[in-house]
């Protein structure tokens, strides 16, 4: 005889896939593989996964829910672009919670978890000298997730997850101009050097000035990638377009 599978065990392995395949869809997005703007396709990404194309409609429903896509009636499902006017004003949220992070962790941070950022910072620094965008992304954002998971507000910590998702599709183009990764890199270690000297006032300040110098950079970048596209394109003496400002 074929045994019958019990209908809650069903559905708790359809969950189980279902998250399973949201989280690769979310990595791949946070990643940069599927870039704002990019259509996803179900059937591909059904493919590509091995799964049916269930779990990748219901990962898409948690994926909107999350912000991190849109679903356009009668065209499909696209990784969403933010504007900039939302990404600022996730950049003064985050400011905030970031400031509150750091007057914690620097009344409370234990020697391992020093040791662990210092590390994480070291990583950093040897992802700027091998020119190393991508995995320097990855550091960066496991930085802040483990100060804010460390400073042991659950709470905060889930709505500063969802929030980071989100400008992370923002904020990965600063980290594509390769120069900014030095600069980004010494604002952590000085954020550590303030959490370790027990200074609430500093560490808090410290965490601060680091995202609202983000915002900047970010609202910088945004007017010259507008800029950029807005400048025709110029001949050149060998018959070739090319940017006015290159």
């Amino acid at each position: 005889m074929t045994a019958v599978m019990h209908p809650t065990i069903a559905l708790l392995q359809s969950s189980s896939l279902t998250n399973v395949v949201q989280q690769e869809i979310e990595r791949a997005i946070l990643v940069g593989e599927y870039p704002p703007g990019s259509k996803l396709i179900e059937a591909a990404l059904a493919d590509k996964l091995g799964v049916s194309r269930g779990p990748v409609r219901e990962a898409f429903r948690m994926l909107e829910e999350a912000g991190l896509v849109r679903n356009e009636k009668n065209r499909g499902v696209f990784v969403r672009d933010i504007p900039i006017d939302e990404a600022v004003e996730i950049f003064d949220l985050r400011a905030a919670m970031d400031e509150l992070v750091g007057r914690q962790l620097a009344t409370h941070v234990t020697p391992a978890q020093l040791k662990e950022m210092k590390g994480l910072v070291d990583q950093m620094e040897k992802a700027v000298k091998a020119s190393d965008t991508y995995n320097y992304h990855l550091l960066n954002l496991k930085f802040h997730d483990r100060l804010v998971e460390m400073a042991g507000n659950r709470k905060l910590t889930a709505i500063y997850r969802k929030l980071i998702k989100e400008l992370s599709l923002f904020r990965r183009l600063n980290l594509a101009d390769g120069w900014l990764m030095p600069i980004s890199a010494s604002e952590h270690r000085q954020i550590v050097k303030a959490i370790a000297s027990g200074d609430a006032d500093a560490a808090g300040r410290a965490m601060f000035d680091h995202v609202i110098e983000s915002k900047e950079r970010t609202i910088e970048n945004d007017l010259r990638r507008q800029s950029r596209l807005q400048t025709p394109a110029v001949p050149t003496s060998s018959g070739k377009s090319s940017r006015a400002e290159r």
